[in-house]
This record gives C-alpha cells, structure tokens and sequence, in this order.
C-alpha cells in the first residue's frame, strides 16, 4: 500500500484524500520556484503570492520555507483544500499561508498578486479516469491553459513573476499561448529523468513585462549511474531528508 504521506525536513505532507499526489517533478518544480523568489525575483516589500491548484498544498509550502510573506492557495476539489489545510496547519507556516476552496474561472482576488505559480493539469489530450477528482487533478477539462493564462494576466501585478510547471511535449503551443496572452517568458528549463531521457517537464519563468532575453536550460533528476545530479541535488537539499 503506498504511504499516505511524504516527509521533509521540516514539514510532512498528507496525499491520501488528494488525486494529485507529491511527485518528484513536483518537488523540483516547487524548490526551483521557492528558489527563484528567494534569489531577489521580488521587489522589497513585495510578497503576495497565489498558488493556483494547491492541491495538497506542497508548492505553497516548498516556497513559504524559503521566502517570507503571504500565500494564497486556491483549489476546486474539496477534499484536497481540506486536505491541504490540514497539511498546512500543521507546518510552521499556518499562519502565511491561506487555503481557499474556489474555482478561478469564478473567484475574484481581493488584489493583484506578486508572484503566482502553478502546477496546472495537463493530461486532457490522454484517457481520463473514472474518478472525478483525479479528472479535475489530472486533465485540462476543468482548467484550460488559456483561462489559466488570462487569470495570470488579469491578477498579477505589473513586476510581478508567474512560475508553471507544464508538459515539455507542449512547450511550441505553449510559447504560442503565452504571447497570446501578453505574458512574457524569461526562462524555460527542460527537466529529464536522465541524461538520456527525451525531456519530460517543461518549468517556465515570465512576467508581464517584455524580457530582454529569454534563457533555455536542460535540468535531469538523475545523471547516467542513476544518482541525483547535482544540480537536482542542490535544490532539493533544504527539503529531503537524506540530501
């Protein structure tokens, strides 16, 4: 039976009520984001931040670890917002962090937002499940990325960052849909399982405002002896209990 939680070093996070469980990209995705924000993405006093689809609420607190300030995070399946309460409750940052039961396509932020990151769904062009949760977890059906784009660009402050974590197989589409939007990349990183995987995952850095030049990196989880590398390493060090 698969465990019901994953532990990190300084907060566990409870997956069992949740269809989205925590994944390996996932972790990579939230220390690369919470790196990103602590490395000076932020303007002083700029700290309100949104995480859309929080699920079990790791990204929410992967960032809040690293960074101070306010996270709103969003999620449509009840049982995962109950669940990601739970989780964040008991972590040390109950009090910076919000969890809100909501649909996007309908919830009005009260302001704009510094930073918004998002691990959306992205399995919609793949057999759905017969579990209604999982399909809101796992496939576009509920969240197009061109709502998701919208939302970002209608509440996201003018040097405000967006982080998402897509599939790498979509990354043309997605360059496309995001110059649609006027939301401008800064960086695409393309994860791999290892140095000889194809890419799998696509994590991307943008803002509202035209970027000088955009950055393209290749990131793989495990090097050819089938260890972390180290740049996976170095991210994933303040979160996992034996790096």
């Amino acid at each position: 039976m698969p465990n019901p939680f994953f532990r990190f070093k300084q907060f566990t996070v409870y997956h069992d009520r949740c269809a989205m469980k925590v994944t390996t990209d996932a972790c990579l995705f939230g220390a690369w984001t919470a790196e990103a924000i602590h490395n000076g993405q932020l303007a002083i006093g700029k700290n309100r931040m949104l995480d859309i689809g929080t699920g079990t609420g790791l990204l929410s607190l992967m960032v809040a670890q690293k960074n101070s300030g306010i996270i709103d995070a969003v999620e449509i399946e009840k049982a995962a917002e109950e669940q990601a309460k739970d989780n964040v409750n008991a972590s040390p940052w109950k009090e910076s962090i919000k969890v809100i039961n909501a649909d996007i396509t309908e919830w009005k932020p009260e302001a704009l937002y510094d930073v918004i990151f998002a691990n959306p769904p992205f399995y919609e062009r793949e057999l759905k499940s017969e579990s209604t949760a999982k399909n809101i977890a796992h496939h576009e059906g509920g969240l197009s990325l061109a709502v998701l784009f919208k939302f970002i660009k209608m509440n996201l402050e003018k040097e405000g960052n967006f982080f998402l974590l897509l599939p790498a197989k979509r990354k043309e589409e997605i360059a496309t849909l995001l110059e649609r939007h006027h939301l401008h990349v800064e960086k695409w990183v393309l994860v791999q399982q290892t140095l000889q995987h194809h890419p799998f995952r696509l994590m991307v850095q943008g803002r509202l405002q035209k970027t000088k030049e955009i950055t393209e990196s290749l990131l793989a989880v495990k090097d050819n002896e089938d260890a972390y590398t180290k740049e996976f390493t170095s991210l994933l060090q303040p979160y996992y209990l034996y790096l």
